[in-house]
């Protein structure tokens, strides 16, 4: 479970530096897209008393 985490917070790390790097208004609507998936399921990992968490 720690590794699906470690690679959800790694990707998140690339895409919140793409995102101060980002030219146009839909690659930055796209990247803040997939951080709202990325926060979406730490938020479910990280749920006390979800069968996924340890």
């Amino acid at each position: 479970m720690s590794t699906v985490i470690e690679n959800l917070l790694l990707r998140k790390q690339k895409l919140v530096e793409q995102l101060e790097k980002a030219p146009s208004v839909e690659d930055r609507d796209r990247i803040e897209h997939q951080l709202e998936q990325i926060n979406t399921a730490l938020d479910f990992l990280a749920k006390p008393g979800s069968k996924n968490a340890k």
